[in-house]
């Protein structure tokens, strides 16, 4: 997969459900997480966004939720996209850095 050498951060396995909001389109998609890492996530999704596109990502667990901004960085059709996560509250990235680290443990093992 081409995306692979794009990758800055290590990606760990991670599910939770995901909102990608066009806000342009007055869009909701409704997704699945399916990995995570500091710089951005991949969602699964039928109707995957153009890449290049600007949208706001709501992740969710049983217990915390984290918002950004992002951007779409590839596509693949009926599949899902990844997602490059941009301007992020330090509320927010505090909860992604507690992710990525309950993920790292759990991969590890």
């Amino acid at each position: 997969m081409p995306q692979d050498e794009r990758r800055r951060t290590p990606r760990y396995p991670f599910s939770a459900i995901a909102e990608v909001v066009d806000q342009q389109e007055d869009l909701r998609l409704e997704s699945k997480v399916r990995d995570l890492s500091s710089g951005g996530c991949y969602v699964e999704t039928p109707d995957p966004l153009p890449p290049g596109k600007n949208v706001m990502v709501e992740i969710y667990t049983d217990n915390e939720f984290l918002e950004s901004h992002a951007t779409v960085a590839f596509s693949e059709s009926n599949q899902g996209m990844g997602l490059c996560f941009g301007v992020m509250q330090p509320y927010f990235a505090a909860i992604l850095n507690a992710w990525l680290a309950q993920a790292k443990h759990q991969y590890a093992h």
